[in-house]
């Protein structure tokens, strides 16, 4: 019964006015600029609010502040469905097509209901702060990641040796005003030290140095060169090695390693480099070769976990005991 052809109807209670014409509430015609429109319905509005209503007759629609009160309700929708183009551009088609009627619903109930912020202008802002957020969490994780290393002995003798190669620890007392305390001294050798550490070791995977073009805004901003790329990169790749036959170098055996393994290219990365060269003299690009190596991993990890003594301590528990269960007891 929805979906049939409804009479053809004018003004309705619940769309702008209602039943009047919100041109003949404020007293002015269809051809009235918005000062005009503005214009009476101030006068209206200081005629008909609630606040300065004294008890004087509401005109035509009866006396009383209630009566005063409806009034000034239906000035107010009047000028908020005239004030604005778009709204009034609506209204003034429904004037002249008042048999459309689902269209006038939806156009209506649409603009009542869409929200007041631009969501262009939302999403914007709300990936600026992932974003933001990221690049702060990267770098605290990379921080950790130093302060950690500086802590190892190992790192630490090596970064303290080649800051006295380089000369960056001072050990001769100061004098003067320029006499600095043994806590001081000891924060700036710390400093150099993880100096040192940084431009030295090259940390790889969750920990390593953050870059601006790695947080969400850049790579949103940069995805369409990076669609071009890898499909340029596809072309090349399905040239090289399928039409023309040509041996798989280096980089593209540890590429399809990679996607065998199904790891991203930075945990690929943060792998040891003694790892990938098993991976190369084990020849993994080959299909069957990994089949057997992951099949070698997934025994090896089952005689460790058969051997760790908390997994055998968790094995009898769930033997004995098991996971908690609902029992009836029988009186």
């Amino acid at each position: 019964a929805a979906l049939l052809p409804r009479p053809a109807r004018g003004l309705t209670d619940r769309l702008y006015c209602g039943r009047r014409v919100c041109y003949e509430v404020l007293g002015v015609s269809r051809q009235a600029s918005k000062a005009e429109i503005a214009r009476a319905y101030r006068q209206l509005a200081r005629q008909y609010h609630p606040d300065r209503y004294r008890g004087e007759p509401a005109g035509g629609e009866g006396s009383g502040a209630q009566a005063a009160h409806e009034k000034f309700l239906l000035i107010a929708a009047a000028y908020e469905t005239l004030k604005d183009e778009e709204t009034r551009k609506d209204y003034d088609y429904m004037l002249d097509h008042p048999e459309e009627y689902y269209r006038h619903y939806y156009h209506y109930y649409s603009r009542r209901l869409a929200p007041k912020v631009d969501v262009t202008i939302v999403i914007l802002v709300t990936v600026c702060a992932i974003s933001v957020f990221q690049f702060f969490s990267w770098w605290s994780s990379y921080n950790e990641a130093i302060n950690y290393l500086a802590s190892v002995p190992k790192y630490r003798i090596q970064a303290t040796e080649i800051a006295r190669q380089q000369g960056l620890l001072n050990k001769t007392k100061e004098k003067g005003k320029n006499r600095r305390s043994k806590e001081e001294i000891r924060e700036e050798e710390e400093e150099i030290i993880k100096d040192i550490i940084k431009n030295k070791i090259d940390i790889k995977g969750g920990y390593q140095k953050p870059k601006i073009y790695d947080i969400l805004l850049f790579q949103i901003l940069l995805a369409p060169f990076y669609w071009c790329k890898y499909i340029v990169w596809y072309c090349w790749w399905i040239y090289s090695f399928t039409i023309k036959g040509q041996e798989y170098g280096v980089e593209e055996k540890f590429y399809i390693i990679r996607r065998y393994m199904k790891m991203s290219q930075s945990q690929f990365d943060s792998l040891e480099d003694h790892q990938k060269e098993t991976f190369l003299e084990r020849q993994l690009w080959i299909r069957e070769n990994y089949e057997v190596y992951k099949r070698e991993q997934e025994e090896e990890l089952k005689k460790k976990m058969a051997m760790d003594p908390r997994w055998k301590r968790y094995r009898r528990w769930m033997k004995n005991e098991g996971p908690g269960r609902l029992t009836f007891i029988d009186d």
